[in-house]
């Protein structure tokens, strides 16, 4: 033993040399600069297990970071300890009996037992050389990367050779150990220390790495021998006169056709390519509130629900993910997606396919619903759009109640079960300056028909690589916590816990489905982009001054500071002209020099594609543009008039955009003091009024154009509605009519928006006038009574009379 331990000291230099030459950290968490420690007190750093080679690179960081050093040791009155130690690891021997194992803290302990001024500070260190999911079978595992299972010697050094330029080094936060010493005295406290250590480096590691991954074909021959799946073949084997061996044999190849292979190669691969695809892509990945993520990650099941703008989603999510030190999520993908090349490489990066529906399909849809259980039940990380497919109209789109619906059955049979699962959706919005989608969303928005995705379309992507496509923004919203949020809205979930369908999953759904949409607009990104969207598009010809441009810009922005759309919104750094210059040089707009001041426009082609842009963020000035709105053609409100005039419409327009729910008489006077303070307002005894000068009432005409699209659409279907009897319009027949009249104004008046009339808006409008109570259906038609139509009247006089008048002879045919 002595020999061997001369052997590695006479070693230690050259080793930690190697080190030093041979490593590189690709993440460092927290940056150690932003380490609570006191300088004034002993620093002992804590390793999960012995390893030299996490010794060595812990030396290393602490001397390039300045931190206390970790070789040596503390003196604590003629007790030598050293600053660095691992928590002991229990190894059985055929030749020994197994051992009680002590944590090294008992000296300490009872040095500060003595001394009641005295304290010594624990930092606990997590080493992740690579970052392989754990697996149970597979060369990689005896080769390399950090898994769940424990490295020998020469493992290790196999891992320190392959994995030495992807090391991951976690700093947990500072522990006293005085605060865990009580009455009890230093051995209980010893206990307590290490047990709360190894909870620490068991989050860390669940956050880092994920849960242990069984091997891909044992999970699929669990899944087809499931209950479940076995009670579907025996309830079809007759129906479809088929032996159950067969449908067992249906069910595996279903499983193999739905079952990622999550494999650590392969995110390496993906890690690597991805990030020179986003350095030759975009200008820069801004990320935002990972922070509530990591809080969650490590005893929470997390369930990503982003929303779906583009291709790129999933794959953008997953790279800030595993860049971050956080474990990528299993990613639901369509089965459009599993085609030769790519769906492999998705597949091993983490994907699982599922068919558009599961309709006449009992079999596949008991195979899928078991197979997402057994992940969610383990705490494997989960992503998938709630929207269902990619917003071509740049909106957030309904929640879809399928992933929802089978997410919340496994939570509530995981309940059932005695071992409930802490299950936290994570809204996260993804904002780009300019999408690779631009043309085939114009193309789909106009009529034209989806195109099948294919290996080479790839390549038409490929073509795009030269372009500018300025930045992206990752914004994480306020995660939700399944289990409080039933308990706070639905109380009595937890008391039919034996039924197969729960009475209250139908209702629970929707309620969370727009939950989750509320929360992911609420972590909206803004950019120059779509503020200029919002400001050219709000102009009658597409054209604007870029001075009267600079100042409309930074009063969006200014609004978002006094009253912000949501509670975790961005706002892009620079000033309004450095936003325009970038808008420009983006292709996303032109400027034309003129003597008497620079021209910004947009082509017919660029104010089509800025629509999009627009309605990515539109929500965040729905409050704003329906306030100025008001004083259009009313220079003066008082708050009684004006709060009855804004009532009816804004609950629609709420959901319609997915906006927090909010108590009009609060927030009304709140916007309407921020305008006050840019000057577009001005307060008097009796209310308020526009202001007097011309470049304020041009900005405040400005901002209520930004709602008068979704006010004009509200007030066309109510005219067309209350033109007839109640009871005489189904749903579809007003929807139907609704479009073609809003079509027919657009032609009109030029405006060329296919989003205008878009016919699913004038379904949701139905559907948010049932909802709030306006409307109802009787035997397939609508009915309302005199309360509609003293809200539409209340409404109609926000419309100065020559907009109402050509609306309402629109409204007649």
């Amino acid at each position: 033993m002595a020999l061997a331990q001369t052997l590695l000291t006479l070693l230690r230099a050259p080793l930690k040399g190697m080190i030093k030459a041979w490593v590189e950290t690709r993440l460092i968490e927290p940056d150690p600069s932003d380490l609570d420690i006191d300088p004034g007190l002993p620093t002992l750093y804590v390793l999960p297990h012995p390893a030299l080679s996490d010794a060595l690179l812990l030396d290393v960081l602490c001397k390039r970071h300045g931190l206390p050093p970790a070789r040596g040791s503390i003196d604590l009155n003629g007790i030598e300890l050293p600053t660095s130690v691992a928590l002991p690891i229990r190894q059985r021997r055929l030749w020994q009996r197994a051992r009680a194992l002590e944590a090294p803290f008992r000296q300490a302990l009872e040095h500060l037992a003595t001394h009641p001024q005295a304290d010594i500070q624990l930092i606990p260190i997590s080493v992740f050389w690579g970052r392989a999911p754990g697996k149970r079978f597979g060369f990689w595992r005896l080769l390399a990367a950090d898994s769940w299972q424990l490295a020998g010697r020469l493992r290790r050094a196999l891992s320190v050779l392959v994995n030495g330029k992807s090391v991951e080094v976690h700093f947990g936060a500072p522990l006293r150990l005085r605060d865990l010493l009580d009455e009890r005295g230093p051995a209980v406290a010893n206990r307590k220390s290490a047990r709360l250590l190894r909870i620490h480096f068991r989050r860390m590691r669940t956050r880092v790495l994920g849960p242990d991954l069984s091997h891909r074909r044992t999970l699929i021959e669990g899944v087809a021998a499931s209950p479940e799946v076995r009670r579907v073949i025996g309830e079809l084997a007759p129906a479809e006169k088929r032996s159950p061996e067969r449908l067992q044999r249906r069910a595996l190849r279903y499983g193999r056709e739905i079952a990622s292979n999550m494999t650590y190669p392969v995110l390496r691969f993906m890690d690597g390519l991805l990030r020179r695809l986003w350095n030759r892509l975009y200008d820069g990945v801004e990320v935002h509130g990972l922070e509530r993520v990591k809080a969650l990650a490590g005893d929470h099941t997390l369930v990503y629900v982003p929303c779906h703008r583009s291709h790129i989603d999933y794959l953008l999510l997953s790279y800030v993910l595993y860049r971050d030190g956080l474990m990528p999520p299993h990613i639901a993908a369509g089965r459009n997606l599993d085609m030769p090349l790519i769906g492999p490489l998705l597949r091993r990066g983490g994907a699982f396919f599922m068919r558009r529906s599961f309709r006449d399909k009992p079999l596949y849809a008991a195979v899928f619903n078991e197979y997402l259980h057994r992940l969610l039940e383990r705490g494997h990380p989960l992503e998938y759009f709630i929207e269902g497919g990619r917003s071509r109209s740049g909106r957030m789109l309904a929640p879809r109640p399928g992933m929802l619906s089978m997410t919340l059955r496994s939570f509530y049979r995981s309940a059932g079960s005695g071992n409930p699962t802490r299950l936290a959706f994570i809204p996260v919005y993804i904002g780009y300056e300019r999408i690779i989608e631009n043309a085939s969303y114009q193309r789909e928005m106009r009529g034209g028909k989806k195109r099948k995705e294919t290996p080479w379309a790839l390549l038409r992507v490929v073509g795009q690589l030269r372009q500018p496509f300025g930045k992206v923004a990752v914004n994480v919203g306020e995660p939700l916590l399944l289990g409080p949020y039933l308990d706070a809205g639905t109380p009595g979930w937890r008391d039919d816990i034996a039924q197969a369908k729960p009475a209250w999953l139908s209702q629970a759904v929707p309620r969370v489905g727009d939950e989750l949409s509320r929360r992911i607009n609420a972590a909206a990104a803004l950019n120059p982009v779509n503020l200029v969207a919002l400001v050219l598009l709000a102009t009658p010809h597409h054209a604007i001054e870029a001075s009267l441009m600079s100042r409309q810009l930074a009063l969006l922005a200014a609004l978002q500071r006094h009253c912000p759309g949501g509670e975790h919104i961005s706002l892009p750094q620079d000033e309004p002209e450095q936003w325009i210059d970038h808008v420009v040089a983006l292709g996303m707009i032109e400027r034309r020099p003129h003597p008497l001041g620079g021209i910004l426009t947009a082509t017919a082609e660029q104010a089509s594609l800025l629509v999009w842009y627009r309605n990515n963020v539109l929500h965040l000035f729905a409050l704003a543009g329906l306030a100025a709105f008001a004083f259009r053609h009313v220079p003066r409100h008082d708050h009684d008039t004006l709060l009855a005039r804004l009532a009816p419409p804004w609950p629609i327009l709420a959901r319609e955009l997915f906006l927090e729910p909010s108590n009009l008489s609060q927030a009304l006077p709140k916007m309407l003091d921020a305008l006050c303070a840019e000057g577009l307002l001005e307060r008097r005894e009796s209310g308020w009024q526009r202001a007097e000068a011309l470049e304020a009432g041009e900005q405040l005409h400005l901002l209520g154009r930004l709602m008068q699209p979704s006010l004009e659409r509200g007030y066309l279907l109510l005219a067309i509605l209350l033109d007839q009897a109640p009871g005489k319009l189904g749903r579809e027949a007003l929807a139907e009519r609704s479009q073609q009249l809003a079509e027919r104004l657009a032609l009109l008046s030029g405006r060329d928006a296919p989003e205008f009339f878009d016919r699913k808006l004038f379904a949701s409008l139905i559907e948010s006038l049932e909802t709030e109570g306006w409307i109802w259906e009787e035997d397939g038609l609508l009915r309302y009574d005199e309360r509609l139509r003293r809200a539409a009247q209340q409404t109609g006089e926000l419309f100065d009379p020559a907009l109402r008048h050509r609306l309402q002879l629109v409204s007649h045919g």
